[in-house]
């Protein structure tokens, strides 16, 4: 594979069929990580590339008041009122007020349209770290948190990214924080005199926090450290639904990205780490400031960069130049992302392509417009999956159930000939039916690929359905070595 597309294929996603190559790709990476990056799509399958309608990427608010509705329309239809029982309702009901199909969506077309592959690349990378599974009421915040939590902060510091993402709702939500209370709160104790009234302190966040986020287990943390990160943490995060009144009762505003209820926080100083917590609302950024900066979480993370765009096994090198950036940059993320670059540019392994990735990939490198545009999102026929049905096919979906440690790096997690079979299959049905406008001969001319890829191509016959499926999934295009 030539300079261009080996470089995008590690570090982005491919240059599309029609899209002029850059002269300098060292200049190319450095304009990347500052490029502008507008929501692109297709408003109907064949239409040009645009910027997504405003009103199909709602602010927090705006979330928050549509899943109110879609609470208060589910209640009518249990009790069978004003028409909401009907099928058709319910259909409406889910359209017009529940944001996942849509941000799901989104995401997908931003990944095929979007002139800022390697911000995406990024942005997935950090979606994965900072998990938010779909616990049904977050299916409503996820797009939001990769948006607005990660995408919009790629240029900012580490530190105002974890604060960021630890008190976006999606993850107070997800890790059941918004119910958490400190065991000598206000509410614990007003709770203790009351019949059927529940209040406690849940660890989730802070145990994530610790293990997933930051220092990892390897710093040797306590069970009393994570009881303490989890006390700093109470009262941070209200239920999504809550009416607004209420809430600025319980909260003192309507922001649900700064909620925080000052009955349900533990009183005092907590000490985590050997660090001296100060008690109130500005303790939690004290902490996530102490992580973001120790030493643990730097290796831990630059660690995690290097597994996921240099090599499957980094050498200590690496990860050392990485971590030295970070340290003398104060955990800027563009000079980390920099670096990170640097080293996978001239590392000479390859680095296997995760699902998803790889699907974005195959559809900019053929020019398939295999998903529909955003007018026709809910609307799909036999020849088309829905992005949600793709996803989890692929079995990587940012919007499902998943495990707080995110998707591995692991090339052997993936290595499986299930997984394999599934590739195959969504070659056949991008060929099939995405009506790719580049044959595998002229994507091989365009990407330089190797003899060896060639050759295999070669191997399956004339059919252009059969050259297709083999070169998407031949160990070149998915990352790997020929054995």
């Amino acid at each position: 594979m030539n300079k261009h597309f080996s470089i995008a294929q590690k570090t982005g996603l491919m240059f599309r069929y029609d899209q002029d190559l850059p002269e300098d790709m060292n200049a190319w990476i450095q304009s990347q990580l500052q490029a502008a990056s507008p929501a692109l799509g297709l408003a109907t399958s064949y239409a040009k590339v645009a910027q997504w309608p405003d009103e199909l990427q709602p602010d927090l608010s705006r979330r928050a008041s549509m899943w109110r509705r879609y609470r208060d329309l589910k209640k009518q239809q249990r009790e069978g009122k004003n028409g909401q029982e009907t099928q058709a309702a319910r259909q409406a009901n889910r359209h017009e007020n529940l944001m996942r199909d849509m941000d799901e969506h989104k995401f997908v077309q931003r990944n095929v349209y979007g002139a800022d592959q390697v911000k995406l690349r990024f942005t997935a990378f950090w979606a994965n770290h900072f998990t938010i599974g779909n616990t049904f009421d977050t299916g409503q915040m996820i797009g939001h948190a990769i948006d607005e939590g990660i995408l919009a902060k790629l240029n900012g510091s580490f530190a105002d990214l974890l604060y960021g993402m630890t008190t976006h709702p999606g993850m107070l939500t997800y890790l059941d924080n918004v119910w958490s209370a400190g065991e000598r709160s206000e509410q614990a104790k007003g709770c203790a005199r009351k019949p059927n009234c529940q209040a406690g302190l849940n660890d989730n966040l802070g145990r994530e926090l610790l293990e997933l986020h930051t220092v990892s287990v390897a710093a040797g943390y306590t069970e009393d450290d994570i009881h303490a990160a989890a006390n700093v943490l109470a009262g941070w995060g209200i239920d999504f639904g809550e009416e607004l009144p209420q809430m600025r009762k319980t909260a003192g505003g309507t922001n649900h990205w700064n909620a925080y209820k000052k009955r349900w926080a533990e009183p005092g100083s907590k000490k985590v780490m050997g660090q001296s917590i100060y008690a109130g609302r500005n303790g939690l950024q004290q902490l996530t400031d102490f992580l973001a900066s120790h030493d643990a979480t730097i290796h831990h993370i630059s660690t995690k960069l290097c597994q996921h765009f240099v090599s499957d096994n980094p050498s200590t090198y690496e990860v050392d130049a990485v971590k030295l950036v970070w340290r003398e940059s104060k955990g800027d993320l563009q000079t980390i992302h920099t670096k990170v670059l640097e080293l996978a540019i001239n590392s000479p392994e390859v680095k296997f392509i995760w699902p998803m990735t790889w699907l974005f990939q195959v559809v900019r490198l053929s020019g398939a417009t295999y998903f529909k545009g955003w007018e026709k999102v809910h609307d799909y026929d036999d020849r088309l999956m829905s992005t949600k049905k793709v996803f989890e096919e692929l079995g990587q979906s940012f919007w499902s159930l998943r495990q707080p440690n995110g998707y591995s790096d692991d090339k052997d997690e993936w290595m499986s000939a299930e997984m394999f079979e599934r590739r195959f299959r969504f070659a056949d049905a991008i060929y099939r039916n995405g009506k790719p406008r580049q044959s595998a001969n002229e994507i091989m001319d365009r990407i330089g690929a190797s003899q060896q890829t060639r050759a295999l191509v070669a191997s399956v016959g004339p059919s252009g359905r059969d050259r297709f499926i083999t070169l998407m999934c031949s160990p070149e295009l998915m990352g790997l070595e020929y054995v």
